[in-house]
């Protein structure tokens, strides 16, 4: 492949980081010759000013500007660094991108993402009812648009139950007025539907995968060892485990999904039965684990968008830990303010 030009968002690295610096650690440790720019959405994102991590930060809109503000500010950032390929890496922009995509081709910008039909079918307020017919085991899940939800959720649901947001984040109820609190935090951060779903007790467990159009290129399963207080893996272990394997690639393939993806997963100590939690439709944070095991993902993604048929890949190295850790960089405040002013942040990429 030429040398290339690859944008990749989600530069936040804080208690829930995003996976945008995992992905371009690991297009930096890929075979492609590229360079790679950053998209953030806040002059703060630790991702802009790691050194040598990017060439170049622009600013986008928020996700809940739309598609027409998402278009136009790339077409200005394109006009300045002319772009091949553009890496999404958070739930919230997808819909955007999904919506801009055919925009984004004539302008010559290559994007591998799921059909909104895909991305909505593995959404949590549909997950249940999708997958159990089809043999899957999925919490008791309810959808609440409003606080009297929570009472519903009774009906079915016995504390503690945990109350998540329809993105990212889940808190643990312990009774009513537990849950309304975080019914409110969650839906002021996140918006509305807000998810009351089952607690299973038992050990946690993820599958970070590849999928071009339901078949899986690329998959490693992980096992997590240390939990924030968000239930964010803050240490993981790779392992062998065929039957996790078995059942991601079966519910890839039933939904047809196209792109990268992580299935949460939690098996129950008192069955042994394997309950599928949650789809995230894009690579997670811990991907950086999946490359250093043997599979770099963001690079088969990106040849995949260029219209290239990697070989599936199936080999992988057990027994891989990360452990993740702050680290402090320190930069000029001049460096922000340029961020702040202009919506631009070039290091290295030249007209």
């Amino acid at each position: 492949m030429k040398p290339v030009t690859i944008a990749v968002t989600g530069l936040n690295a804080v208690d829930s980081p995003g996976p945008g610096v995992p992905v371009l650690r690991s297009l930096h440790a890929s075979s492609l010759d590229c360079r790679l720019v950053g998209l953030a959405y806040d002059v703060l994102e630790p991702g802009i000013y790691m050194p040598d991590l990017v060439d170049a930060t622009f600013l986008l809109p928020y996700p809940n500007s739309g598609p027409a503000a998402l278009i136009d500010r790339i077409r200005t950032i394109h006009a300045k660094v002319p772009l091949d390929f553009i890496i999404p890496t958070l739930d919230a922009e997808l819909d955007n991108f999904i919506l801009v995509k055919e925009q984004l081709a004539e302008m010559g910008i290559k994007v591998f993402l799921p059909g909104k039909e895909q991305l909505h079918l593995r959404d949590k307020t549909r997950l249940a009812e999708s997958l159990r017919e089809n043999g899957i085991d999925v919490p008791e899940t309810v959808i609440m648009g409003d606080l009297a939800g929570i009472r519903r959720a009774m009906e079915t649901i016995q504390f503690p139950f945990l109350i998540k947001g329809l993105f990212y984040e889940a808190y643990l109820a312990s009774g009513y007025e537990e849950a309304v609190g975080y019914f409110s935090k969650v839906a002021a951060r996140w918006g509305l539907p807000v998810i009351a779903q089952e607690r299973i007790k038992g050990e946690e467990y993820n599958v970070i995968a590849l999928a071009n159009h339901g078949e899986v290129v690329g998959a490693v399963p992980m096992k997590k060892m240390y939990l924030t207080d968000k239930g964010k893996a803050w240490a993981g272990v790779t392992i062998d485990n065929p039957e996790l394997l078995e059942n991601a690639t079966k519910i890839i393939r039933e939904i047809g999904w196209n792109s990268g993806c992580e299935l949460e997963y939690i098996k129950e100590e008192k069955t042994g039965r394997l309950y599928l939690l949650e789809i995230n439709p894009r690579f997670p944070a811990w991907i950086w684990l999946a490359t250093a095991a043997g599979q770099n993902l963001p690079e088969m993604l990106i040849r995949l968008a260029n219209g290239e048929t990697p070989a599936p890949v199936r080999e992988y190295q057990y027994g891989k830990v990360f452990v993740r850790h702050s680290w402090d960089d320190i930069v000029d405040m001049s460096e922000i303010a340029m961020l702040s002013g202009t919506g631009e942040f070039v290091r290295k990429v030249e007209d």
